[in-house]
């Protein structure tokens, strides 16, 4: 597989200066779903806050306790969505500086009822992991306004790629979780992803003329409009490709995402599935598509008119 952003090579563990009060340190875990590895930033210059602490790796924690300089300290712990490449290490940061952890709640947090009837029918989510013991200090509604040392940020509940998922607004820059990517798009894997809601939330941010994107994967997306527009279009172009699918006949998630995906890795099929499960379930919603018989991953869909 060609490499999305060759150019992107951040060492693991370095605190880097991105602008003036913002500062990155890349976790040690890169993978296919985590390129090479989780963002967490550090913003203020006195009283700091922590956004994504990442995963549970005492050597991460320890790179971030050690870019505290003299006169500083961490004030608020932020995490942007409870997957496990982002959230388990928000409560031993806590427990190290004080500072309260604070997200929109715990990982079953805004469900939808359609996603939440597929959590009690066994549908699991697939990918890069729920961390299901993630309970912030401090729950953050939408627009919840937060002040520290020189710095304020918003709130913006952006779910879609998880249903508890935020994203930190700073003026013009908005911190993007995996909602937004600059170097591949989001996964979103039902139950704990949902498409309806995650092309909502894309809408929502095209209300607003950003200047740069910090995503939790990646370098900086700085043209986050035409960001949006090309992710939204692929997200159309999907789904049409889905729909083109179903009229030859009934199919399930894997037989059309080996139709579709065709430059897909094998080791990123079940992710490819997932995705076109959301999909379906979002034509389902829409009334343009319907399963034969109960709504699960397995159900072959076809369309209604």
């Amino acid at each position: 597989m060609q490499d999305p952003d060759p150019d992107f090579r951040p060492v693991p563990g370095m605190a880097e200066a991105l602008t003036p009060g913002l500062r990155r340190i890349v976790a040690n875990n890169p993978s296919p779903m985590t390129f090479r590895g989780t963002n967490t930033y550090l913003l203020g210059e006195t009283g700091l806050a922590v956004i994504d602490p990442g995963p549970d790796d005492p050597a991460h924690l320890q790179a971030i306790l050690s870019a505290v300089g003299p006169g500083q300290r961490i004030t608020h712990v932020l995490v942007t969505h409870a997957h496990l490449d982002h959230s388990p290490l928000a409560r031993p940061l806590a427990e190290a500086t004080g500072a309260p952890v604070l997200g929109f709640g715990p990982a079953t947090a805004g469900r939808s009822p359609v996603m939440a009837g597929l959590a009690a029918g066994g549908l699991v989510g697939g990918g890069e992991g729920v961390d299901a013991a993630f309970a912030p200090d401090i729950t953050l509604a939408d627009g919840a306004e937060l002040e520290g040392a020189g710095w304020r940020i918003t709130a913006l509940h952006t779910p879609g790629h998880m249903a508890n998922h935020l994203s930190f607004a700073w003026g013009d820059t908005l911190f993007t979780g995996d909602l937004v990517m600059g170097w591949a798009s989001s996964l979103v894997s039902p139950p704990d992803g949902d498409l309806t809601a995650f092309m909502d939330s894309l809408r929502r941010l095209r209300q607003h003329r950003w200047q740069l994107f910090h995503a939790g994967h990646g370098a900086p997306v700085t043209d986050p409009m035409a960001r949006l527009a090309a992710l939204y279009d692929h997200r159309m172009a999907r789904e049409a490709a889905i729909v083109a699918a179903l009229a030859d006949g009934p199919a399930d998630a894997p037989g059309l995402a080996r139709r579709i995906y065709t430059d897909v890795p094998t080791a990123l099929l079940p992710a490819a599935e997932r995705n076109v499960l959301a999909h379906l379930i979002d034509l389902t919603q829409t009334g343009r598509a319907k399963p034969e018989g109960q709504l699960t991953a397995h159900a072959r869909f076809a369309l209604t008119g």
